[in-house]
């Protein structure tokens, strides 16, 4: 890439409009920062390269839906992305869904990964909580040497493009190279962190037919290592495609589980030649998971050439990374975050990989962290920024943050008091940057722009290339007061397909059945006048707590096999103070009296066992029944909306339910828990 070089960043003594009102936006862009801003240098290159006149952002961003294809063209000529058979034509088809992009071009993500293989510093940075596995990390040299060793075990093991590698694995270096060795090959790609059961595990790979496991022995979190020998050995059993198994080493156990397991050290070994393949651009990268409301979750693949589009623009203009810079990312490798994490490696920054709690030993321990590497960009959750802030701890105060540009907040709506809190906290030199988008597209829709001003509780503006409205019901578009987020455009990293769609019918059913041929995502928003965003929570029955989506099958075939248990519901809901509040609605079988401590332990265990810790309610309370639809399904959306304060009545129609005064029920619990 041909980048001109950047100014140095605006120093403290700089002048900007006073911040302390709250009807004043909480960060404000020094002038010299807006002027050394990867975008600023993108708009001024447009107008040197192309002869655009485009003013400021909100004239850069709709230019980039305006002219949708000469935008990701000029994205492939910024990025010099490297490719074969590059096509001259961007968008072959332009429906939704079933937009074709750069039709005969040949690339492969890791390419522009292996580009920075000569910087000198870390690439990788490993971290575990104190009393875990030492520390690790990998220079540029180490990652491509290990890439291409694990490349050459895969190909060993009979791995062929278009196969399927799997990993069971923390957040740590291994799977970030892993994940590059599959790529490199062509193999398709697709990780779940290990707080999942093995049969939360199975009933997402298991729809793969994997070619190769690798599986780490177990991970840290609050203290303690959590062994998964024999969730792993689980696996093997239960995927009898499995031509391989690689594992790695964190907790100290014996991993030798049987003869034909491969260790991490021989997989990574050696000195190999590493020459990624070119695929077609929409090859397969790698299969993101996220469950519905029911029957298995859904595996979204998304293509090479889509996933280095969007993940160069949006790592570049909006995280305003550089080479040299560092990310960290409070996240695990089930959560999209994972692979936007990666993203930092394609423009020469170094990520930091975290195996533990943020919170441990103290709340403030990703703070330390940040500091100990200087992050440049930190991302984290709403509900770390609360358990700070109850907790009295002083990010600033405690620790050297000043490497820091960006708090990049994700995962669920950042309310107002939590984005002042780390606005003081953190003082005028650290934009609070709160974004939104999602595992389907593996990126955002709405998010920071360096160049503009962050007003508290609103998202900035959308993203370039997005062409986000915001919907009534009745498909026109609303300003200045809550509809449903869409997207009128394609963009490139939307799925190629789900896994198993053949005829691409649950592909149409999740986005587009609501407005056909606009993408209606299951956000409520606002656009306000100033063109941010306002986010309002799901419009759908996905759970998504912390910012990992979570589908409530998962929930219910853990505690309904409970003999106590005859039906279960589950929502979550987000709150007006930022909140999300997780309830389990359970009904108890003829005989059974009432919750005891026993019983609600066994449900609490079930879950975690079954499911995940993520998948544990806030609390169990106990209905005389769960209404359905007439044809059988459970009324989670509707009850959600009751439970946020809407009458039943104008929820939905009561003629629709088998058993409608089971909602006065659920009306009855939101009058309490409005008054309490």
């Amino acid at each position: 890439m041909d980048v001109l070089p950047l100014r140095p960043l605006a120093s403290d003594t700089d002048t900007r409009p006073d911040q302390r009102e709250h009807t004043s936006p909480i960060w404000i862009p020094y002038p010299a920062d807006i002027e050394a801003a990867n975008i600023e240098h993108f708009r001024l290159w447009l107008a040197e390269r192309h002869g655009l006149n485009l003013p400021d952002y909100r004239a850069l961003q709709a230019w980039s839906v305006d002219r949708l294809e000469l935008f990701w063209s000029s994205i492939c000529e910024y990025f010099d992305v490297r490719a074969t058979n590059r096509s001259k034509q961007v968008l072959a088809k332009s429906s939704m869904p079933g937009a074709r992009w750069f039709p005969g071009t040949r690339l492969n993500y890791v390419d522009q990964v292996l580009r920075h293989e000569k910087l000198t510093g870390l690439a990788v940075i490993g971290e575990s909580e104190p009393g875990g596995p030492a520390n690790s990390s990998l220079s540029w040299t180490e990652l491509r040497r290990q890439v291409a060793a694990v490349a050459h075990t895969l190909r060993r093991l009979g791995v062929q493009k278009g196969d399927r590698v799997i990993g069971y694995m923390p957040d740590v270096p291994q799977a970030v190279v892993a994940f590059l060795a599959a790529a490199s090959i062509g193999a398709i790609w697709s990780v779940c962190g290990q707080e999942y059961s093995s049969e939360a595990a199975l009933a997402r790979f298991g729809q793969l037919e994997p070619a190769v496991l690798v599986a780490a022995d177990g991970y840290y979190y609050a203290g303690r290592p959590h062994c998964r020998l024999d969730a792993v050995e689980q696996l093997r059993r239960n995927l009898p495609t499995l031509r391989g198994t690689i594992m790695v080493p964190r907790v100290g156990r014996d991993v030798s589980i049987a003869s034909d397991v491969i260790q991490w050290s021989e997989a990574s070994a050696g000195e190999h030649p590493l020459a990624p393949i070119p695929v077609e651009f929409d090859h397969p990268l790698w299969v993101l998971f996220s469950s519905g409301t029911t029957g298995k979750p859904k595996g979204i693949l998304h293509g090479h050439g889509g996933v280095l589009l969007e993940h160069l623009k949006q790592i570049t203009f909006h995280s305003n990374l550089r080479a040299g810079d560092t990310y960290l990312g409070y996240t695990s490798p089930s959560w999209m975050m994972w692979n936007y994490q990666i993203a930092a490696l394609l423009v020469g920054a170094r990520v930091v990989c975290h195996d533990g709690s943020p919170g441990h030993p103290h709340p403030g321990a990703l703070w330390a962290l940040a500091s100990r590497h200087q992050a440049t960009v930190l991302q984290t959750s709403p509900s770390y920024l609360q358990a700070c802030e109850a907790a009295g701890v002083r990010p600033a105060a405690e620790h050297d943050l000043s490497g820091l540009r960006c708090l990049s907040v994700t995962g669920s709506v950042l309310a107002a008091s939590s984005a002042r809190w780390a606005a003081r906290e953190l003082g005028p030199r650290v934009a609070i940057a709160s974004s939104s988008g999602g595992t389907d597209v593996v990126s955002g829709f709405i998010g920071a722009v360096p160049t503009l001003p962050v007003w508290a509780e609103e998202l900035t503006a959308p993203c370039l290339g997005v062409a986000l409205d915001s919907f009534g019901p009745q498909g026109h578009s609303v300003r200045g007061q809550v509809g449903e987020l869409v997207i009128t455009k394609p963009m490139p990293s939307m799925p190629i397909g789900f896994w198993n769609d053949p005829d691409g019918s649950r592909l149409r059913a999740s986005y587009f059945d609501t407005f056909p041929g606009v993408w209606r995502h299951g956000d409520w928003i606002t656009i306000t006048e100033r063109g941010s965003v306002i986010m309002h929570g799901r419009s759908d029955a996905t759970l998504n707590r912390n910012g990992v989506r979570m589908g409530s099958a998962d929930i219910y075939q853990v505690v309904e096999r409970l003999p106590e248990v005859a039906e279960s519901l589950v929502v979550g809901v987000e709150r007006s103070d930022g909140g999300y509040w997780m309830p389990l609605f359970v009904t108890l079988t003829e005989g059974v009296e009432d919750l005891s401590d026993d019983l609600l332990r066994r449900i609490m265990t079930a879950i975690r066992e079954g499911a995940s810790p993520r998948h544990v309610p806030d609390e169990v309370i106990v209905v005389p029944g769960i209404p359905h639809t007439l044809t059988g399904k459970k009324l989670e959306v509707p009850i959600k909306r009751i439970l946020q304060g809407a009458p039943p009545l104008l929820v939905l129609d009561a003629q629709s339910v088998d058993n409608p005064s089971l909602l006065d029920d659920f009306a009855r619990i939101a009058r309490a828990r409005s008054t309490a």
